[in-house]
């Protein structure tokens, strides 16, 4: 979803699409090769197991995609010379503020609570410890984007039943509900400042629960999201994969460069007008 964003947004580059099964990251001999052969500039790393519950049952797997792969992706961006942009997660955090409102800051200490968070922040100490003079590190969360799959797809296709029981929706995670094109944008400013390394937080400004996104979605959708939403918590919706009380990312290093980014309900409703046509 992130990668046809991107492909989209940087037209005006010259890009190579690196994807299977031409291009494995779990395959370090053959990255370099390719990478060498092409000889990119900058390499946008945004392959990753992202199913946080598959993480929590396959363990191996997350790791050897998410922090493997990551450490090969370094490896063929130092052998060929290239910068790195590697996409993480809010999830490399514990997800337990001490204290209401909350937001993570690129200085705090990351403390995954899930294999999914672990196998990320294990993959973001690989970069910065192989490459570290040209790499950055973007933190990204709770994305949505052009086709899908994304919880904004899945609400609004739920939402569109008007004969279906009321939407129970969660209402204590908190988060920055970010879309792929103001990622993109993101990635475009960060193209622009060569001297910018170590980590960067990318999400829209402002916080929401699932459920406060879930309202501005239906008020957005107007008579195209007719069924009702409800608040519920969190234990009324048990996943193998702990999920974050609250992620929230302050963008600390993008606002000391000059740089902001939109907040999550104007990054929305944009959003909606281009997926599913006028908002309300």
């Amino acid at each position: 979803m992130l990668g046809r964003t991107l492909q989209r947004e940087l037209a005006g580059h010259e890009i190579v699409v690196a994807d299977l099964p031409e291009w494995d990251i779990t395959k370090d001999d053959e990255l370099v090769e390719r990478m060498t052969s092409v000889s990119p500039d900058v390499v946008v790393h945004c392959a990753a197991m992202t199913k946080v519950d598959d993480c929590e049952a396959k363990r191996d797997l997350a790791f050897k995609l998410n922090e493997e792969g990551s450490r090969n992706v370094a490896m063929a961006c130092k052998a060929c010379g290239a910068r790195l942009i590697a996409i993480s997660t809010d999830y490399v955090f514990s997800g337990e503020p001490p204290r209401e409102p909350w937001a993570w800051s690129e200085t705090d200490i990351p403390r995954p609570r899930t294999v999914y968070g672990a196998s990320k922040y294990a993959g973001e100490q690989m970069v910065q410890m192989i490459h570290p003079d040209d790499s950055v590190i973007l933190r990204i969360a709770w994305l949505y984007g052009a086709g899908g799959p994304s919880f904004v797809h899945t609400m609004a296709k739920l939402g569109a039943d008007a004969s279906g029981a009321p939407l129970k929706v969660v209402d204590d995670q908190r988060g920055n509900p970010t879309s792929t094109k103001v990622v993109a944008d993101v990635v475009k400013f960060l193209l622009t400042r060569p001297d910018v390394s170590g980590i960067v937080h990318g999400t829209c400004e402002d916080q929401a629960t699932w459920y406060e996104l879930t309202l501005e979605l239906k008020r957005l959708l107007g008579d195209r999201f007719p069924r009702a939403v409800v608040p519920c918590t969190t234990d009324e919706f048990p996943r193998p994969a702990p999920r974050p009380r609250n992620s929230a990312l302050k963008k600390s290093v993008l606002n000391v460069l000059g740089y902001r980014t939109p907040p999550w309900r104007a990054a929305l409703a944009d959003f909606v007008a281009s997926e599913f046509g006028p908002t309300a």
